[in-house]
């Protein structure tokens, strides 16, 4: 069962989607599971052939529980779990695969028992709900969809807010901020989009985001997670992107390797992220290895935001709104485009000293957007 968030101690498996003797391959969504942000969509990180499953659909298990055995190419078989920092829990007792469901008769609905409850759970009558299963079987993800926004969301909630009490409790945060003159950047992303059709243009997001993963892969310390009572930097620059959801939380999938990937590659990997975030389709991985997270409320007017860590990661980068104001330059006032951005840092990892640098090389990439 793979980690999914700070706070997540166990998941519910909501159907296997593939069989044992089944060949997969790396990247290959396997499995949905059933969290308090939701159905996640669980992927293989090795390649051969599925051995053993050793859970059935509607268990609910800790986070660390193998659920299958896989037989790699050229070894022996061995769990298969998502990477997590939690511990790993004791192996499951290896059990049969569920046998399918008999048909439904003629008129009647299918529905797994798993969605069955979670929809009494819920409240939702399952006639007005759409079955994508086999055979048009309700699912648990059919239930979720069709859940009220105000429903769906105070499960998150609780999840959200117990991530962030562990997050005050144990981090001795610090907060530095800095202005940013990013007009020479607003003037680059203007003249690049007049060229493009409005499907095409690319939003500021991008960019700034490049600046944030090359600055974090000049100062390391900044991108990692304290575990364990140690440091453990990131092995890449994998962007946890704040995504705000229609019915209300948030979540904050990764944008993996984000400091090596062409700006342009990255705006089409964002806008694919929110929206399969928003359609309830992320990806195990995605919410289970960011090494920093990024939160922006620009979109929203507020010039400036001190965010709360995302435990175990040890800083987080706030991005406010772009707003015309007075600015020396030359020693002549005038206006320009500015952008507040600041640090959540951990000091248990670094001081300030070594969050100002960061903030201040990062203002140095911002100034040559025609670089990132």
């Amino acid at each position: 069962m793979p980690s999914l968030g700070a706070d997540m101690v166990a998941g519910t498996l909501v159907e296997w989607l593939v069989t044992v003797g089944q060949p997969v391959t790396r990247g290959q969504i396997i499995a949905e599971v059933e969290t308090e942000k939701g159905v996640v969509e669980v992927e293989v990180f090795e390649t051969g052939a599925i051995e053993e499953l050793l859970v059935v659909p509607g268990t609910k298990v800790p986070v660390g529980t193998p659920l299958a055995r896989i037989k790699t190419e050229g070894g022996p078989a061995g769990a298969l779990a998502a990477p997590s920092e939690a511990k790993p829990a004791p192996a499951a007792p290896p059990v049969a695969a569920a046998a399918p469901e008999p048909a439904a008769p003629a008129g009647r609905q299918r529905v797994s028992p798993l969605a069955r409850k979670r929809a009494e759970d819920l409240g939702i009558g399952l006639d007005r709900v759409v079955g994508t299963g086999p055979a048009g079987a309700v699912t648990v993800a059919d239930v979720e969809r069709s859940a009220a926004p105000g429903v769906r969301s105070q499960a998150m909630r609780r999840a959200i807010g117990a991530a962030m009490s562990r997050s005050k409790r144990e981090i001795p945060h610090y907060y530095l901020a800095t202005d940013i003159d990013v007009t020479p950047l607003s003037d680059w992303l203007a003249a690049r989009n007049a060229s493009r059709p409005v499907t095409d243009r690319m939003l500021v997001a991008a960019p700034l985001l490049k600046g944030v993963a090359l600055a974090l892969s000049k100062h390391p310390s900044l991108n990692g997670t304290f575990v364990d009572g140690q440091f453990r930097q990131g092995p890449a620059v994998h962007l946890g992107v704040a995504i705000s959801l229609r019915g209300g939380g948030l979540m904050a999938p990764a944008l993996h390797d984000a400091a090596t990937k062409p700006v342009d590659t990255l705006m089409t990997e964002l806008t694919d992220l929110i929206n399969r975030v928003r359609a309830g389709s992320v990806r195990s991985s995605e919410l289970a290895d960011p090494t920093v997270t990024v939160t922006s409320l620009g979109e929203t007017g507020v010039p400036t935001v001190f965010g709360i860590i995302f435990p175990p990661q040890v800083a987080l980068i706030g991005l406010g709104r772009i707003v015309a104001r007075p600015w020396v330059v030359d020693g002549a006032l005038i206006s320009r485009q500015i952008l507040t951005a600041t640090l959540s840092a951990d000091h248990r990892v670094t001081d300030g000293h070594e969050g100002a640098r960061f903030l201040t090389t990062l203002d140095r990439l911002l100034q040559e957007p025609e670089r990132l």
